[in-house]
């Protein structure tokens, strides 16, 4: 695929700055040697007939070191990463690999002594992150990989990855490696619980290294990495077990995130599907790590505590399946029957009695108890028990999850159904200030909506024990439901110069799932306040029902997925009104983001 004058220019200029990066580093080692340690007297502790370490910092005995044993170029980051005495390169050996690195040609990386050496280093368990940037910097690693050289400065034309692909693929194995460690355990519980368990750790890595490395070829980047990855493990000698689960986690990588935040997790079929394409825990378990770790490495911002805890519950779904077998899988009745007993059992412990539980149950929708916990279930169902006044029951509670820092706000909404309800309910939250990132939404039997709006403060985290706020939310939720026989107009908005930049497209795409009552329409646009309002007024006007939403933001995009049906409750099989949706879609968000 031919890149773009922009492309070159910006991967001129990265590596441009690289190089004069690592000047400096020659440059200002050389000063503190010269000027700054001028005085203190010269220790050497000799390391091999190769290397020593002079005052803390590592040295090639003579010039002519890497001449003779061209193996070199990789042993000194291999001792770097061995020996916790040494703080850096001397100056002098700086230039000595830079100056030597033509020596590594196809040869020296079909060598068996160099592809043990690479190898030793990446199971070094000091500062792997920091001898690999060290190689990037000093030219090194782009002539090792060559297919790393290729990612070297590339540039991604998004808001949403804020590192170019050579950096973002260091930061992912960087974060693989703070897994490991202890302070891992208050942002990433999970993630180190499993990373501790790993039996092979740089399988994982080597994944991290693949998994972008065919960026900007053009055709599927993981397809294509997939090829790398593999030539990576036969000339390193990986076993043909190794093999496969680094090919296949290069290969799936997107599998476990796009799963998560695209897919209803809470149906049985989709954990299933997903359990049967991991295959077992031990795939499940590198993934989860991968998956976290280039999340994270991505854009900082995009690691919340929503999606930590949308990973979270995929996972352990899905390990679950593995538990019973994945013949065994719990079908749709039995874990309904599942969830009302455990709900029950809860609210007759809370002091509701019989009949008013059955009440509230012979309405809601079968879907309902499917796809809500049976945790949520209670908190519904004690809330409408509990509701005497008129109008709209508003209630807030943080999503409950398996550690302090994963998790989210729930809003939930018992109201008389109307047009607009989703339009103006969305309106509200956008007034609020809050970020929707999933909605359930059900209709009951006697025309009373149930729906779980899963919100985030703009800062990414829960509302929190905040009367005031939880407060606030109530008022202003209610205020606009009132009025939900009118469409609420969203607060206008104007785009920032950056945003125009990125003029993305607006895109739908409605797709009718084999075996499911509902149609799945996906919509990309860019993000700006209004956008769900826009949205919900439109499905009103075409009297399609919305029960189900995920709401993807990734940089200056949106991503959104809404499971929607007919006005006859079906999948949209009606060709006319699916393209009269979509065009409807289109024409006003266009008004929407024109502004």
């Amino acid at each position: 695929e031919k890149s773009l004058g922009v492309e070159k220019l910006m991967k001129q200029y990265y590596r441009a700055v690289a190089n004069l990066r690592a000047l400096n580093d020659v440059l200002l080692q050389h000063l503190d040697e010269a000027i700054l340690r001028a005085d203190e007297k010269v220790k050497i502790l000799p390391l091999n007939n190769r290397f020593q370490i002079n005052n803390g910092y590592i040295e090639a005995v003579d010039n002519e070191v890497f001449k003779r044993y061209p193996f070199a170029l990789l042993e000194i980051f291999m001792l770097m990463a061995q020996d916790i005495r040494i703080e850096g390169i001397r100056a002098s050996t700086i230039r000595l690999l830079r100056d030597s690195r033509r020596l590594i040609d196809e040869d020296f990386r079909q060598d068996l002594r160099n592809v043990t050496l690479f190898m030793e280093l990446l199971r070094s368990t000091h500062k792997l992150t920091l001898q690999l940037r060290r190689m990037a910097r000093y030219g090194i690693l782009d002539r090792y990989l060559p297919e790393f050289g290729q990612i070297s400065g590339q540039m991604q034309h998004d808001l949403f990855h804020i590192y170019t692909v050579d950096a973002h693929t260091l930061q992912v194995v960087e974060n693989m490696r703070r897994l490991f460690l202890p302070e891992a355990e208050e942002k990433y519980p999970l993630g180190a619980e499993i990373a501790r368990n790993l039996p092979k750790p740089e399988l994982l890595y080597i994944a991290g290294l693949y998994h972008d490395i065919a960026k900007g070829r053009g055709g599927d980047h993981s397809e294509l990495g997939k090829v790398d990855a593999e030539d990576f493990c036969r000339r390193h000698h990986l076993s043909e077990w190794d093999t496969k689960l680094v090919c296949w986690l290069v290969d799936k990588h997107l599998l476990m995130s796009m799963t998560a935040q695209r897919r209803d997790i809470s149906d049985p079929d989709i954990i299933k599907e997903f359990a049967e394409a991991v295959g077992d825990k031990v795939h499940l378990d590198y993934l989860y790590a991968l998956t976290v770790a280039d999340i994270s490495a991505t854009n900082p911002v995009l690691w919340t505590s929503w999606r930590a805890s949308l990973l979270r519950q995929l996972y352990f779904n899905t390990k679950r399946s593995f538990r019973l077998g994945l013949e065994n899988t719990v079908n749709r009745k039995d874990r309904i029957n599942d969830k009302k007993a455990v709900a029950r059992k809860k609210l007759l412990a809370l002091g509701l009695k019989e009949q008013q539980i059955l009440a509230v149950w012979e309405n809601a929708a079968e879907e309902y108890f499917v796809r809500e916990s049976a945790v949520n279930i209670v908190w519904h169902t004690g809330a409408i028990i509990g509701f005497s006044d008129s109008g709209p029951l508003i209630s807030v509670k943080d999503l409950e999850a398996g550690a302090s820092s994963e998790g989210a706000t729930q809003v939930f909404i018992y109201a008389e159904d109307a047009d607009f309800l989703f339009a103006n309910s969305t309106a509200a939250f956008e007034k609020l200030n809050l970020n929707i990132v999933g909605a359930r939404i059900f209709t009951s039997s006697n025309n009373y909506c149930m729906d779980t709006y899963t919100v985030l403060e703009t800062n990414g985290k829960p509302v929190g024990d905040n009367p005031a706020r939880r407060s606030e939310i109530e008022t202003v939720l209610r205020d606009y439901l009132l009025s939900s026989s009118t469409a609420i107009a969203p607060a206008k908005y104007r785009r920032t110069r950056k945003e125009r930049y990125f003029n993305n497209p607006i895109e739908s795409n409605l797709v009718n799932p084999s075996g499911k009552a509902y149609s799945t329409l996906e919509v990309n646009c860019p993000d700006q306040p209004g956008v769900l309002a826009t949205l919900g007024k439109v499905f009103a006007e075409e009297n399609i029902k919305l029960i189900d939403a995920r709401i993807t933001t990734l940089g200056e995009r949106v991503e959104d997925l809404f499971f929607i049906k007919d006005e006859d409750g079906g999948a949209i099989t009606d060709t006319a009104l699916a393209n009269r949706l979509q065009e409807k879609i289109k024409n006003a968000l266009e008004r929407r983001l024109s502004v």
